[in-house]
């Protein structure tokens, strides 16, 4: 997604784009560094059999097609290690069945997922030295906004796999029809006129959404932050989620949700069946549009949708949804040769040319900043302009949320967000409860 026509602006985009992911049990460097050493070390002094490792991921539809393919790519290039890939129902499915792997001792090798309470008990690897004597791996051509978020207390713990950024895609068709242009929505405002201007009813019933907010805490949260909210006071011990930037943004979407009928959600099912059912409304002109991650890009038709910014809001400025790193770890209880397998296998994947294959066959951004010179990924970009999107939106992006109470504060607002998109409880309502059981978890943290 070499998506700037200046160098210099790339580099600040990708500067703040971010990343989730997950590792496992192994080592190695994309190039064959000395990370990879020890696994050939181990083959020449006798060992013929090729280390195999596990490796859990979340991903369906194309983006899991798009990972059985690397891995299959990487298991013919070499013959020190084969990566076996376990496929989960979604990121929190995994990480589920890695808390059971790691209490019964039986874990995967490399894990597309990552968890800083567990970092500081011991349950993940420490990839400082593997990185070290690695020197292949070159550090510094990180995105290093990415790869400090997989780092706990100072040290690295994880490794970011792709960046990721929710942006808004919708039909050119629709927006035609209703004489709006997407470049003249720029505030939450706008959206929402334009939504009412879509949205179709016949015989008392919507056939046709204006717009479709995904389901979850994270779109909402996007607004609160564009509007100037924040979910921590700056000294880290109070609780925000209850101010009126947090309750005028969560009430408009529930007014727009329930009340004005414009916007609507998919909930519940399994896996990332919501996800699939909110693309699949805007796929099928049931929807004019809707708010999505990067990485849907692989899974849409360009020649139907486009792609915006998330918006702003009127008289605050422009836009500031959390842009992240998806990242991978190492589970610590997964043997020595076992950690230096599942190095080796991270390392392929976020090469350059990996990292720049990746950004262009899933909408997701790439980890390194040498992928801007991939001339593959150079000349996508062009062709290609919707690939532009995350990268500019990134770079007035929010960083994530980093829960100091290993998660309460992020499950408070998870069931907040249920309260206002699904039962219709006033946002007031709802923030006040998340607020009190939030307050409560950061101070028993003192």
């Amino acid at each position: 997604m070499n998506l700037l026509k200046k160098g210099l602006i790339v580099t600040l985009i990708l500067s703040f784009v971010l990343i989730t992911g997950c590792g496992t049990n192994g080592s190695g460097s994309s190039t064959g560094g000395q990370a990879g050493a020890a696994v050939n070390g181990a083959k020449d002094s006798g060992a013929k059999e090729p280390v195999t490792i596990e490796f859990w991921y979340g991903l369906g539809g194309k983006l899991g097609e798009q990972m059985k393919a690397l891995i299959d790519e990487f298991n013919a290039s070499q013959q020190e290690v084969i990566v076996k890939g376990i496929v989960q129902a979604d990121y929190s499915e995994t990480e589920k069945k890695l808390q059971a792997a790691i209490a019964s001792g039986d874990v995967p090798a490399a894990v597309l997922a990552a968890n800083v309470d567990w970092a500081r008990k011991g349950y993940f690897a420490e990839l400082d030295e593997m990185i070290a004597q690695s020197p292949d791996f070159n550090k510094e051509d990180f995105v290093q906004t990415f790869l400090s978020q997989g780092q706990v207390d100072g040290k690295q713990y994880f490794l970011p796999m792709y960046g990721t950024t929710q942006v808004m895609y919708y039909r050119k068709d629709k927006f035609a029809q209703a004489g709006i242009q997407a470049e003249d929505i720029k505030t939450w405002e706008d959206l929402a006129a334009a939504a009412a201007a879509m949205t179709e009813r016949e015989g008392g019933k919507t056939k046709v959404y204006g717009w479709e907010p995904m389901w979850g805490s994270e779109n909402m949260i996007d607004a609160v932050l564009s509007k100037g909210g924040r979910i921590l006071s700056e000294d880290g011990k109070t609780v925000m989620i209850d101010s009126p930037e947090w309750v005028e943004t969560w009430s408009l979407f529930r007014k727009w949700i329930h009340e004005d009928g414009i916007m609507r959600i998919h909930y519940g099912g399994q896996g990332w069946e919501y996800w699939y059912k909110t693309i699949d409304d805007v796929m099928k002109g049931q929807a004019a549009g809707y708010t999505g991650s990067s990485g849907d890009q692989g899974d849409l038709d360009f020649t139907q949708l486009g792609a915006m910014e998330q918006p702003g809001w009127a008289g605050v400025g422009e836009g500031k949804p959390v842009a992240s790193a998806i990242l991978a770890g190492i589970p610590a209880k997964a043997s020595p040769e076992q950690q230096q397998a599942a190095f080796k296998w991270f390392s392929f994947f976020n090469n350059s040319k990996n990292t720049a294959a990746w950004s262009m066959n899933t909408g997701y951004i790439a980890v390194r900043q040498s992928a801007l010179d991939d001339p593959d990924f150079v000349a996508y970009s062009e062709q290609n302009p919707q690939s532009k999107i995350p990268l500019m939106q990134a770079a007035h992006a929010s960083a994530p949320f980093q829960d100091p109470t290993g998660g309460r504060i992020n499950d408070a607002l998870k069931i907040a967000a249920d309260k206002v998109q699904i039962e219709n409880i006033p946002a007031e309502e709802a923030l006040k409860e998340a607020k009190a059981v939030a307050q409560k978890a950061l101070d028993s943290m003192k």
